[in-house]
């Protein structure tokens, strides 16, 4: 009998997680790369939480959340979220916005936040159907 999936934060990275986690960001973007060393970086810090779906045991999907304390309260950002391609409309992500949305409402962040491209707009139904609302706003990025 299969398991209900279930939202984890990671705080150890197998070698059998490290393989999933590389076919994700494959997934997530075609310029990310996969550093194992960066992984556990990012899983043993204290701002950033990578959370998984996994089901039956495999990570199916996965986000990050990243907090920090401002002068104006906690803000949290909602980063990298990709499910498995055979895995898609299932609802796994949704687990993990929703996890995503009790930590935050847990920890009073004062808000959370995500950026999505306007080509994603089934990602952007799934994020607007669990409570996040479109901002006026304009993304500038610098990169060194």
């Amino acid at each position: 009998m299969a398991e209900s999936p279930r939202v984890e934060t990671l705080a150890v990275l197998t070698d059998v997680d490290a393989a999933a986690i590389d076919r994700l960001l494959s997934q997530l973007s075609s310029s990310a790369t996969f550093e194992r060393t960066r992984i556990e970086s990012m899983v043993a810090h204290d701002a950033t939480e990578l959370l998984v779906t996994r089901l039956n045991g495999q990570i199916v999907a996965m986000a990050t959340l990243v907090s920090f304390p401002l002068p104006t309260g906690i803000r949290g950002f909602v980063e990298d979220v990709v499910t498995d391609a055979s895995a898609r409309g299932q609802g796994f992500a949704r687990l993990l916005l929703t996890a995503m949305i009790d930590i935050a409402v847990a920890r009073g962040f004062r808000s959370l936040e995500l950026t999505s491209r306007p080509s994603r707009q089934a990602a952007q139904r799934l994020y607007e159907s669990v409570g996040f609302v479109r901002r006026e706003t304009n993304v500038l990025r610098f990169t060194p």
